[in-house]
């Protein structure tokens, strides 16, 4: 059992991963300017309430509950729901603040959220990536505040992990658009859609690139992650993502509808194969997500499935490889 310290612990996210981690049996202390109600607050947690942009404040509350790993969780978490400076400011302060205080306070596993959208799709400008699927070697691009900050945020841990060698040890995880569990319910998602609608609706979808993540998977995913990171090497970066697309019909038909000129890069996109690669973590932790939304939806969902149409649209063994760009040709 280890004591792990989650900043951001009261959100969307966060919630999960405290439960998650304490059901696995961590004892976890949760760090947030907000307190989860506490008949929700899972056995084997403890809970602060904080402003860890404060000065020292971070440090304060590292040094008093001395954790062995500090997982970091806490930004402003949705693009553009803020001005563009305030977003970066406070991601950026905040992850450079919790990573430096967990650095000098000696704790000797230390984590950070960053996000999918580092890579910069969705610009204004136009964007495509040399291949699909998407991975960690997927040059990042970001185009705005909220991408940018999360960038930083990986190169911060790296920075640290570059300063200290291997006595401590860091790590940066890009979930994909988490799903909470009340949201296969049908509480409302963070766009304000529910999972059936972007399900029916791909155009709902296609911004994040079909991508997803059950919350409840991000922390089996930082529960093996933190078992192995004296095994894997010093600021690696994962992306965490379901092992299926958030998508009824095959990327490969789908992509070319909202993304012009993807043809060529995901016409190996069938059956259920999603956009991102988790191949990363499967590889260096064997972690593997359990959930899809195919297992959690409540009621199942009823609509046309084309996608798991295919035999071997969820078979593990057959993960998608990369193509690079103008390697094959767009079918008519």
């Amino acid at each position: 059992m280890s004591r792990i310290f989650v900043t951001g612990g009261s959100g969307r996210l966060g919630r999960s991963v405290v439960a998650g981690l304490a059901e696995a049996g961590h004892k976890v202390i949760s760090v947030d300017r907000d307190a989860i109600p506490v008949e929700q607050l899972p056995a084997g947690a403890e809970q602060y309430t904080a402003d860890l942009l404060a000065p020292g404040e971070a440090e304060r509350l590292i040094r008093e509950t001395a954790p062995d790993a500090v997982i970091h969780l806490a930004a402003i978490a949705v693009p553009f729901s803020a001005p563009e400076d305030v977003i970066f400011s406070t991601n950026t302060r905040l992850a450079f603040a919790v990573v430096s205080a967990a650095t000098d306070s000696g704790v000797p596993k230390i984590v950070t959220a960053s996000s999918p959208t580092a890579l910069g799709y969705g610009s204004p400008a136009g964007w495509l990536p040399p291949s699909f699927p998407l991975d960690e070697r997927t040059p990042p691009k970001p185009w705005n505040a909220y991408a940018l900050s999360k960038l930083i945020a990986e190169q911060t841990v790296q920075m640290f992990a570059a300063a200290q060698g291997d006595k401590i040890r860091y790590a940066a995880f890009r979930p994909c658009y988490v799903i909470s569990p009340e949201e296969w319910e049908g509480a409302l998602t963070q766009q304000g859609h529910t999972v059936r609608e972007r399900l029916d609706d791909p155009a709902l979808s296609a911004p994040a690139q079909f991508n997803y993540v059950d919350a409840r998977d991000v922390a089996d995913f930082l529960d093996v992650l933190l078992d192995k990171m004296d095994t894997i090497p010093n600021g690696e970066v994962f992306f965490v993502g379901a092992k299926d697309a958030l998508a009824t019909a095959p990327l490969a038909e789908l992509f070319p509808r909202f993304l012009p000129g993807s043809g060529p890069l995901t016409e190996h996109l069938t059956g259920t194969s999603p956009a991102f690669s988790i191949d990363k973590a499967r590889d260096l932790l064997g972690w593997e997500p359990k959930r899809t939304w195919r297992t959690e939806l409540t009621p199942p969902y009823q609509g046309p499935d084309t996608a798991a149409s295919d035999p071997a649209a969820l078979n593990d063994e057959n993960h998608a490889g990369l193509v690079p760009a103008g390697a094959t040709k767009e079918k008519p």
